[in-house]
């Protein structure tokens, strides 16, 4: 392997990694945070005709971890494209 062809190997799999990190720091912060360590205060917050913390653990969690796997397929597709290594 070329120095050229490492460099671009090491450039792609940095960013790969800093869209996995950015995806999965989300996924914490709406799992944990949202979902544990705030859900007495979200729940004082009616939505939909339900408490908040518990509306955002049972449905809306769903909702965001389907948006994130479509971002992260975007970001990858993109990512393969700027590095010309896409199908």
């Amino acid at each position: 392997m070329s120095t050229s062809s490492q460099d671009n190997a090491s450039a792609y799999w940095a960013e790969n990694l800093r869209i996995i990190m950015t995806y999965l720091s989300i996924w914490f912060v709406v799992s944990f945070v949202g979902g544990i360590l705030f859900v007495d205060q979200l729940n004082a917050i009616p939505f939909f005709g339900f408490p908040l913390g518990f509306w955002i653990d049972q449905q809306g969690a769903i909702f965001i971890y389907v948006a994130l796997i479509w971002m992260y397929a975007y970001s990858m597709n993109k990512l393969d494209e700027k590095y010309d290594v896409h199908e």
